[in-house]
């Protein structure tokens, strides 16, 4: 263990490095922010390990430089910010931690749907003008409302799961259809009805 290196990017929690040193592994090494291709090439020649986020971007030149590496993982949802290719063609494992904040992102979505639907934005800048809004005109609850969810998966389920107590009407829709989720090709016959749109889900080719 102690001729492990490890590498954390992205001001990832101290709560990680001191796991790994009470484990035996001392050559921790922390980094506040995401570097970039030249300067990660530099870095990463003796890592081992590497832990990151979704701002660095592990390219086939970075791996190539990563003479030792064995494991990535990426401290976020997705790996799409790792060339999986590359890593592959070197043996190197990527993995990702999708539960991690699941609870966090649906509670801030709610939080964020529900200050949109009341219009707080609007009155809270209008109370900094000096002008107080003692109106309800233009502002509505969650409840009885209907809430489309662009993406079904961790998140989409936990925010679903979460409006039930609001006594909001919640339609999913998914590529595949599957776990009781509309077909995303239908999309456009329930566009109508939604009065709130969640998008929850990674920006690629296909969703783009």
């Amino acid at each position: 263990k102690e001729k492990i290196n490890i590498l954390f990017l992205e001001n990832i929690s101290e709560k990680a490095v001191q796991q790994f040193k009470q484990n035996g592994y001392a050559n921790v090494k922390k980094i506040a922010g995401a570097l970039s291709e030249e300067e990660l090439i530099k870095e990463i020649k003796d890592v081992h390990l590497i832990g990151i986020r979704s701002k660095t971007q592990i390219t086939p030149k970075v791996l190539a430089a990563a003479k030792k590496l064995q494991a990535i993982g990426c401290f976020c949802i997705g790996v799409n910010q790792v060339d999986i290719k590359a890593a592959s063609k070197k043996g190197v494992v990527v993995f990702n931690a999708p539960y991690s904040n699941t609870r966090s992102v649906a509670e801030l979505v709610i939080g964020i749907s529900t200050m949109l639907i009341r219009r707080i934005s609007d009155k809270n800048m209008a109370a900094h003008n000096g002008i107080w809004m003692k109106e309800a005109k233009g502002s509505f609850e969650l409840r009885g409302k209907t809430l489309g969810l662009i993406g079904y998966g961790n998140i989409g389920k936990r925010i679903a799961s979460l409006l039930e107590m609001f006594e909001t009407k919640v339609t999913a829709f998914s590529r595949s259809g599957a776990d009781g989720a509309v077909k995303i090709s239908e999309f456009d016959n329930y566009l109508p009805d939604l009065d709130v749109i969640i998008l929850i889900l990674p920006l690629t080719k296909e969703s783009k």
